[in-house]
């Protein structure tokens, strides 16, 4: 996982993390606090996707950062809010 390679280099922050469906029943939680020297979204997830073994690709995953949508290319700051949207089945 390439991201992971400037993990070394960046600062730690620490950022809130909600889940949904699929990835919430993975973690076993709905959200947390963390600390992370991850630089952008992509970074974040494919961190916490090696930790925690999520099943999904970013690219099957919305991503929100502060209540916005956002491109997995965002930059994460200090107290960021972080929310990982799989794809969800309807019936």
């Amino acid at each position: 996982m390439e991201a992971l390679a400037h993990l070394a280099a960046a600062e730690s922050k620490t950022v809130r993390v909600d889940y949904f469906a699929l990835l919430k029943e993975q973690r076993g939680l709905a959200s947390e606090n963390l600390e992370t020297r991850s630089s952008t979204v992509l970074e974040l997830y494919e961190e916490l996707q090696k930790r925690h073994g999520f099943s999904l690709k970013h690219s099957s995953v919305a991503v929100a950062l502060n209540d916005e949508f956002a491109d997995w290319s965002e930059k994460l700051t200090e107290r960021d809010k972080v929310v990982f949207i799989p794809p969800v089945a309807g019936g």
